[in-house]
């Protein structure tokens, strides 16, 4: 018996990797992150699977879940949405299993912030503009270490990633603004991936009302940065002058 923690990528079903499909299709005991996770993937499932909807269980539910599997040597996948190393809470679930002798395996998904960067179609590292990409979030309900507060990011001036964020929209923007221009170019990007994916863009100055008039409180990533801007300088590494090993 094994636990298979995957990733089930940003929400469209075909974005799920051939391994992590591959197994799920051979299951016999499924945890999903519910309305995270796209229903076409349930229909790679067994018919007999027994499927589970994690966003009404606890972490001691879906351990026990874990536990009669063992006990009845079904195989388990554990279906996160995006990457499960990302804002996952696989962490816990892994020291549990640890605990238990229970071997798992992690299967790595696509994260909706590459298909956000896919649907802005816009790369996130742009030559001589910014090499760094910083996926970060403000504080809610799970803190932020203060090392980590937004603003204290922002004065790196990268491309920045803000995950579970949209709703604080404003605030969001009053801390990059100690940093960014205020001209600086941002989207936020709805649902990426999904048939009802949205991109807005705009600037620091005008994204507040554009996010209100579109009426986006959730599963939304804000997008900031000089990348994002029209110009750019192409890269080197096809130049006919530049030479190396790797290509």
């Amino acid at each position: 018996m094994k636990v298979y923690f995957i990733g089930a990528g940003p929400g469209d079903a075909e974005l799920i990797t051939v391994r992590g499909a591959r197994i799920l299709s051979h299951a016999p005991t499924v945890i999903y992150a519910g309305s995270l996770v796209n229903p076409k993937l349930l229909e790679l499932c067994k018919p007999d699977a027994k499927l589970h909807d994690s966003s009404k269980l606890t972490l001691e539910e879906v351990c026990t879940i874990y536990i009669r599997a063992k006990e009845e040597s079904r195989d388990t996948v554990r279906l996160h949405s995006g990457d499960p190393s990302l804002y996952g809470a696989i962490g816990e679930q892994m020291d549990w299993l640890d605990e238990h002798g229970i071997p798992y395996e992690v299967i790595p998904g696509v994260s909706s912030f590459s298909a956000a960067a896919a649907a802005m179609r816009r790369e996130l590292t742009s030559p001589e503009l910014t090499q760094t990409v910083i996926l970060t979030r403000l504080s809610g309900r799970t803190p932020v270490p203060e090392a980590e507060d937004l603003a204290r990011l922002a004065q790196a001036r990268a491309t920045m990633v803000i995950f579970l964020s949209v709703h604080k929209i404003e605030r969001v923007v009053e801390k990059l603004l100690g940093s960014y221009p205020p001209k600086t170019p941002v989207a936020v990007v709805s649902r990426a991936s999904w048939p009802d994916e949205q991109v807005i863009r705009g600037r620091l100055t005008d994204i507040v009302s554009k996010v209100h008039q579109a009426g986006l409180e959730r599963s939304a990533l804000i997008i900031v940065g000089s990348a994002l801007q029209d110009k750019y300088k192409p890269s080197r590494l096809y130049a006919h002058n530049f030479s190396h090993g790797f290509r």
